[in-house]
């Protein structure tokens, strides 16, 4: 039976999951785990797991050990040639003249690799970049090319809500960002309003999608015909958060805007869900006549080589009587 533990490698980053190894360990620890790149320090997250046969997770490593105050030291030597790296990474790229913009520098606690972030719109031919800084640094390099959401999540900044950005504080993963969120909350559309500082979609656009979609599902269609304590009357406006609907009631001078409760007003059938009998019908009706039309196709292309073969075998045969 495996005993896992979640370990994180940065603040607001990804929480990967390692082998206790047989030791106690306690919420925000540090500890020293082996990982492809070589032997990191990360911080325990959350606490221990046991799981079952049917759960085993293969090929997963092991927490080395709680870090010492020589790991921390080490580690706090390396991070002070952050700059020193980043000044001469940067000056070999103006040198090569290479389109990417570096990002982040990382080591590795054995001080035998260190992992350079970049970002670039095209594709780079950095080879040489690696010989020179490989010579400079007397280190192993490893050149990991990122996108621009990832970026920001490194970086950081200030949000439009006026906030660190939600990516550097506690988001672990990206998740799938659409313009139909946007359009579910009813917001504007305009794409210097719903983007964060990466240019993307703001990521908070997801947060809340499922309760609008949930709620726009019950709802009736704008301009839809629907009945409420008045009478019938067209909607004008769906209030998503407080359920309400905007009905006008009435005709000519009698028109009215009157807002109703969701439960209050009646109609057929959920607005995403709605689809009118005649449009199910003419779809129905074109089917048809596709299938038919190639069906008719289908039996003249074998009238068509029936023919032709018919007509080979008959040249043959006259062939043969005139020799």
């Amino acid at each position: 039976m495996q005993t896992i533990i979640g370990i994180k490698f940065k603040d607001g980053g990804k929480v990967y999951s390692f082998s206790t190894n047989g030791l106690t360990l306690k919420e925000n620890e540090k500890v020293v785990v082996e990982t492809s790149r070589g032997k990191e320090i990360g911080i325990v997250v959350g606490s221990e797991k046991q799981l079952d046969k049917n759960e085993q997770i293969e090929n997963l490593q092991n927490v080395v050990r709680i870090a010492t105050k020589e790991d921390l030291q080490k580690m706090e030597d390396l991070n002070k040639r952050y700059d020193e790296v980043k000044n001469v990474t940067n000056d070999l790229i103006n040198k090569f003249n290479l389109n990417m913009k570096l990002v982040d520098i990382e080591f590795t606690l054995d001080d035998n690799k260190v992992i350079i972030s970049f970002v670039c719109e095209d594709r780079v031919d950095f080879r040489d970049l690696v010989k020179e800084l490989a010579n400079k640094l007397k280190l192993r390099i490893e050149l990991k090319q990122i996108g621009i959401r990832d970026q920001a999540k490194i970086v950081g900044a200030i949000g439009a809500c006026g906030q660190v950005t939600c990516c550097k504080r506690y988001l672990c993963e990206f998740d799938k960002v659409s313009i139909k969120m946007a359009k579910n909350q009813g917001l504007s559309l305009n794409p210097t309003k719903i983007s964060g500082v990466c240019g993307r979609l703001m990521c908070c656009l997801a947060y809340e999608n499922e309760h609008y979609a949930e709620t726009l599902s019950k709802m009736p269609k704008l301009n839809s015909c629907v009945i409420t304590p008045d009478g019938k009357g067209l909607v004008q406006y769906n209030d998503v958060l407080s359920e309400k609907v905007t009905v006008k009631v009435g005709e000519n001078e009698n028109v009215k805007l009157n807002v109703y409760n969701l439960s209050d007003v009646k109609f057929e059938v959920p607005a995403l869900k709605r689809e009118k009998q005649e449009d199910v019908n003419a779809k129905e009706i074109k089917e048809e006549t596709v299938i038919e039309k190639f069906e008719e196709n289908a039996e003249n292309l074998n009238t068509k080589t029936n023919k032709k073969s018919e007509d080979k075998k008959f040249k043959k045969k006259f062939k043969k009587k005139k020799k």
